[in-house]
């Protein structure tokens, strides 16, 4: 478990451009009626998996949320969108099987929104020539194959090897804000004694460290944490900041823990993982450390209605129990899509066409939901980066609240090297 809940909090580290390329790319043509020949498209996610039902299901949620408006307002030139769903189990096998089933069986013309434990198909789909587009990177492989586009985009060759030489690149720029912006100056930060906790935690290290912080590290037992002798003994050391490296069952016990010791920290920092409307509910036994919550990430706060693109996106999504933000990136990636597939409505909409569009994209933003995504491959790993943040802190009675503007809360920052 501790692994899935890790592996996204990776991923989105990744090259930016820089906050003057900003801009909007809202494209709101009149509805037609749909009468032609649907177009196919698949959402593959891991809805049962080794982590619970819930874990991965935002993003297909906001995507067919988005689908179904769409088809509502006449389809793409005519066409609606036949969304085909796919629960890989959270399984190689599972997956190997959503990818046969949806690319030779279905034929869509492109995959959506992916979000699998184990992308084991990848190879696959990238084979086929089938854009994958606005995926989740849990795992390496939209930083190893052409025609898969994670939802952050990545400046990585994509020639079939990760990253450059096996390695990839994630920056310093979230410790650089609670640095400038909160004067912190030390952190501590939590995982398992689990071989992928443990490896996150000492990248999240080496990132303090490279900001000059004094670290301080806590590991507790995957099968019986002990979070009350890491609460007392955060209490004790001071700390500033809270990072960990452990699942969200696991967070909401050490709050528990640390209100229950007194210890204070300016910020719990969290993952766009667990951006949800759930935290009220989730950390209902610990609400000073709830409102201590801050979350970090690549895509417009959710929260943020005053913004259209947002306001949209919740009000197709009003049925739904809880709000999250990869519910919010799910729906860009679908809109991804959307746009590509009209920008191919006279020449035909083929796999090649919508690759060739989403390839090309260099600051795309899906009506400012996204920091500008660009899949421009660099043939060298970057030293350093331009990369700005989208950051939220949670607030009893508000939820999320934006802390800045995400156009404008930007570093250049140094690229630390890891083996995933």
């Amino acid at each position: 478990m501790a692994a899935a809940a890790l592996l996204a909090l990776t991923a989105a580290c990744g090259s930016r451009l820089p906050e003057s390329d900003f801009g909007g790319d809202d494209r709101s043509p009149a509805p037609t009626r749909a009468t032609g020949e649907p177009l196919h498209v698949g959402i593959i996610t891991s809805a049962t998996s080794p982590v619970g039902g819930s874990a991965f299901t935002g993003p297909r949620d906001g995507a067919k949320a988005y689908f179904d408006r769409l088809n509502s307002r006449g389809g793409i030139d005519g066409r609606r969108v036949e969304v085909h769903l796919c629960d890989d189990g959270g399984s190689g096998v599972g997956n190997n099987e959503c990818v046969r089933k949806l690319v030779d069986e279905q034929k869509v013309v492109a995959l959506v929104a992916t979000t699998a434990f184990d992308y084991a198909g990848a190879a696959r789909v990238s084979r086929a020539g089938v854009p994958d587009i606005g995926g989740q990177p849990i795992g390496t492989a939209y930083d190893t194959y052409p025609h898969l586009y994670s939802i952050y985009g990545t400046s990585a060759p994509r020639n079939g090897t990760t990253g450059w030489d096996g390695k990839l690149y994630g920056g310093t720029e979230v410790y650089r804000y609670f640095k400038r912006e909160h004067g912190a100056r030390t952190a501590a930060v939590v995982s398992y004694n689990q071989s992928s906790s443990a490896a996150y935690a000492r990248l999240i290290e080496r990132g303090l460290k490279a900001e000059g912080y004094e670290v301080v590290t806590e590991q507790v037992d995957f099968a019986l944490p002990n979070f009350r002798a890491v609460a007392a003994d955060l209490r004790q050391q001071g700390a500033d900041l809270v990072f960990d490296a452990i699942d969200a069952h696991g967070n909401a016990r050490l709050c528990r823990a640390m209100d229950e010791a007194g210890a204070k920290v300016t910020a719990k920092v969290t993952n766009v993982q667990n951006w949800t409307s759930a935290v009220a509910r989730d950390y209902k036994d610990a609400p000073r450390c709830r409102n201590a919550l801050w979350a970090t990430g690549h895509s417009r706060n959710y929260e943020d209605t005053g913004f259209p693109a947002v306001r949209e996106f919740r009000d197709a999504t009003k049925h739904l129990e809880t709000h999250s933000q990869w519910q919010l990136e799910g729906w860009a990636a679908a809109r991804w899509f959307t746009d590509a597939a009209r920008s191919c409505a006279d020449e035909g909409i083929t796999r090649a066409c919508i690759d060739e569009f989403v390839d090309g994209s260099d600051g795309y933003t899906a009506g400012g939901l996204l920091l500008p995504v660009s899949f421009r491959a660099s043939p060298q790993p970057p030293r350093t980066s331009r990369t700005c943040l989208s950051v939220a802190r949670w607030q009893d009675g508000k939820g999320w609240v934006s802390q800045g503007d995400m156009n404008r809360t930007c570093f250049t920052v140094p690229q630390l090297a890891y083996e995933p």
